[in-house]
């Protein structure tokens, strides 16, 4: 049990010595009420390390990610992380394997289509998840990816694009390409944006979060469905494509999403982040040549080998290994489910954009070529994985 004292501040009330004791009855009551009175005051449960929890205020929330930490928000996903888990180990490729299927594609990627949809996304005022223009937001990107399947014809065969809706107003969009099997293989990023001085006020265009990978990965599914055989859905596996709302406001969308496969026993058998994949100007300017980073702390170390062979194969320019810290994107939520997951950013973290969260996450300073690279990367991982045969 604990002490009074520690109640009564956990609750934020302060009591003379004199009052510090109560029964135990009373005790209980309380530390019953602590949630209760926590929603009340509008207060958010996260977590910023394994095992480290604190309450705080959204506010709170927008100051610790201006001080450069990331978290969970599990306030209405705490089934997702207190769930009793077996741990399931997945064993993925020796070396590529589709390369006379892939190279082919390769040069099918355009630029020009990113810079367009690019130029779209980061027209609204904002896309932070709580506000019109984020649903509108959402509302646009559905409508793209749904072209995108219908165009390649992939809605004729069983592929589906839908909004996983969320109570906040911006919904996330899922494309799913089925295979032979129910085993999935799902890349991801996020569509939100967020200005973490007034995010419902201030603009975020937020061109490279996410803009960058939002683009990066909807040009990446455009090619992959060149390939008949996945229009067709004669792939091993099957192949979904993610993006998620509410990233910023604490990995809220792809807990929703993985909760969800979760409580449904879906079998994900890998999942990649693609989160910031356009600015490459830190990395010069460090006198470092072009790459991109693989992160290394907190994900799938099977999933993440395999994932520099395919950089090293279909890539341009090498991969560096570099560390985000915890649940610093949405492969977290999926590593939180107990699925394979892996993130890849544009850099080696210390280099990667600095202006991101604020008005100034631009289109004009990022590179496209460099955003290549990474949709080359996802169209490679995807196609492996489709086609690879999972136990």
């Amino acid at each position: 049990m604990r002490t009074t004292t520690a109640l009564v501040a956990s609750l934020g009330f302060q009591l003379p010595a004199s009052a510090l004791w109560l029964p135990s009855s009373v005790q209980q009551g309380m530390s019953i009420a602590k949630e209760q009175i926590a929603a009340n005051r509008d207060l958010y449960l996260i977590e910023l390390a394994p095992g480290e929890e604190r309450w705080v205020t959204e506010n709170e929330k927008w100051a610790l990610r201006r001080e450069g930490k990331s978290f969970f928000d599990k306030t209405e996903y705490q089934e997702l992380h207190e769930s009793v888990k077996v741990q399931k180990t997945v064993t993925f490729p020796a070396k590529t394997a589709q390369n006379s299927s892939v190279q082919p594609l390769l040069s099918k990627l355009e630029k020009d289509n990113m810079r367009k949809h690019l130029e779209k996304f980061t027209s609204f005022h904002t896309r932070y998840y709580k506000s019109d223009y984020g649903a509108q937001s959402s509302a646009w990107l559905l409508d793209q990816v749904n072209r995108t399947l219908a165009d390649a014809g992939a809605l004729e065969h069983g592929a589906t694009v839908t909004h996983f809706k969320h109570p906040w107003g911006q919904n996330s969009v899922i494309a799913s390409i089925p295979g032979k099997s129910e085993k999935t293989v799902v890349i991801g990023a996020h569509q939100d944006s967020i200005n973490l001085f007034f995010p419902s006020l201030l603009a975020a265009p937020g061109a490279d979060d996410d803009g960058s990978g939002t683009v990066t990965i909807l040009e990446a599914l455009r090619v992959l469905l060149k390939e008949s055989k996945i229009v067709m859905g004669q792939q091993e596996n099957t192949v979904e494509f993610h993006w998620y709302s509410a990233e910023e406001g604490g990995l809220l969308g792809s807990q929703a999403i993985f909760q969800s496969y979760a409580k449904a026993g879906r079998d994900v058998k890998a999942m990649l982040q693609q989160d910031m994949t356009g600015y490459s100007q830190g990395t010069l300017d460090a006198g470092k040549p072009e790459s991109v980073g693989v992160i290394t702390d907190y994900v799938d170390p099977g999933l993440t080998d395999f994932i520099k062979k395919v950089i090293t194969t279909y890539c341009d320019i090498p991969y560096v290994e570099t560390k985000c810290g915890y649940a610093c994107s949405d492969h977290a939520s999926a590593s939180k489910a107990n699925y394979p997951s892996a993130f890849v950013i544009e850099s080696e973290f210390k280099d990667s954009d600095k202006k991101i969260h604020s008005t100034e996450d631009k289109i004009q300073y990022l590179s496209f070529d460099h955003m290549m690279q990474h949709a080359k990367l996802t169209l490679g991982l995807a196609y492996e994985l489709a086609f690879a045969h999972f136990d």
